[in-house]
């Protein structure tokens, strides 16, 4: 093991267990989401028959095997688990199993779910490419179905889900990559970003209607620094990239956009909830922090070409991705940011939890 190596291990196993003895606070977590934090529901669905997630390199840093997590190791969620002294959070799907204890609780997010329900994919003819149908109102259904197993009575419901934290999201992001990958030009995506934001606040609201108290939820990453984006939208103009990191401007700003238009979506939840903590995580700021100083924050190979793929300028090629035959995963994925061109590392999730969970990234702070 390399001294980079070794200094990234220390980081993030310094990371994982100086903050539980610090945070003791709630005894479950839910998390809702996509694929920035499934812990295996995808692989449960039986979504696609040979997911490249099912096995290594997936995986390959913390468990040393694939658990359905789309990156190389742990995720955001997995290190806010950690930092409240609780178990990673086992995925929902896993309830037919029988063997599951969701006591500290459940993740009910599936990669490539959408805060928009299919419905609304189909009426725009590009239904046929969604990865899941398991949307966020869908989750929201297994929620309440596990609720019942939780806790009895109204008394008891109330408290246990005051000491609990519901993270709804990052959820959203597939609803603008879908369009974006079919050919969508940005101000027609602009369209959707309201409904987009309602869907996420509504499934806010009804979790506060179940008896939530304290809700995160994130905003989206700089889309415009992912390996995917810069493949695909690549262009001689220099004009359309940030000098100060090599990003495409336009998609960051839409993602700024969003984000935006989300905090005001809150901001109206906190006045219609005036006992609930509704959290805002700001998962962009904290990741441009390691996008304008990679080496700063050990990522010597930078944090726009994807530790794991088949070649390119990104090391993103299409026919050639993350796990599948023509790729091949770098040595030391904590020298980078990005995993497969569309997730990130394991470090660069730790550092973004970090962002979280000790500010200044989360606003009002956890």
């Amino acid at each position: 093991m390399n001294y980079l190596v070794l200094l990234a291990t220390c980081y993030l196993s310094y990371f994982s267990v100086s903050s539980s003895s610090e945070l003791q606070k709630y005894e479950a977590i839910f998390n809702f989401g996509d694929s920035l934090s499934d812990t295996g529901n995808f692989l449960l669905s039986g979504a696609l028959a040979f997911p490249v997630i099912a096995k290594l390199p997936y995986g390959e840093t913390f468990f040393r095997h694939a658990t359905g997590r789309c990156s190389d190791g742990r995720l955001v969620i997995d290190f806010i688990a950690e930092a409240f002294g609780l178990p990673h959070l086992p995925p929902y799907l896993a309830v037919t199993k029988g063997s599951q204890n969701f006591q500290h609780g459940a993740n009910f997010a599936v990669a490539g779910a959408t805060a928009l329900d299919p419905d609304f994919f189909f009426k725009q003819n590009i239904g046929s490419i969604l990865w899941t149908n398991d949307s966020l109102s869908v989750q929201l259904d297994w929620f309440k179905k596990l609720k019942s197993s939780l806790c009895k009575t109204k008394q008891e419901c109330d408290s246990y889900l005051k000491k609990s934290l519901f993270v709804v999201g990052e959820i959203g992001g597939n609803d603008y990559n879908y369009a974006f990958f079919v050919g969508g030009k940005i101000n027609q995506v602009k369209a959707s970003v309201p409904l987009v934001v309602e869907a996420i606040t509504r499934a806010a609201s009804a979790l506060i209607e179940e008896g939530a108290v304290e809700l995160l939820v994130p905003g989206n990453l700089p889309i415009g620094c992912s390996a995917v984006y810069l493949t695909l939208f690549q262009t001689p103009n220099k004009a359309y990239y940030d000098p100060r990191n090599g990003c495409l401007k336009a998609f960051n700003s839409f993602s700024k956009y969003h984000n935006a238009q989300l905090q005001r979506g809150l901001d109206t939840l906190r006045v219609k909830y005036p006992h609930a903590r509704i959290i805002y995580a700001d998962y962009y700021g904290s990741a441009m922090r390691f996008i304008h100083a990679p080496d700063h924050h050990g990522f010597y190979s930078g944090t726009l070409t994807a530790c794991c793929g088949g070649g390119g300028p990104y090391n993103f090629n299409n026919s050639a991705r993350c796990g599948h035959t023509g790729s091949k995963a770098c040595k030391d994925p904590s020298a980078y940011a990005n995993w497969d061109g569309i997730h990130l590392t394991e470090a660069a999730y730790a550092h973004i939890a970090k962002g979280l969970i000790h500010g200044p990234f989360a606003s009002p702070p956890l």
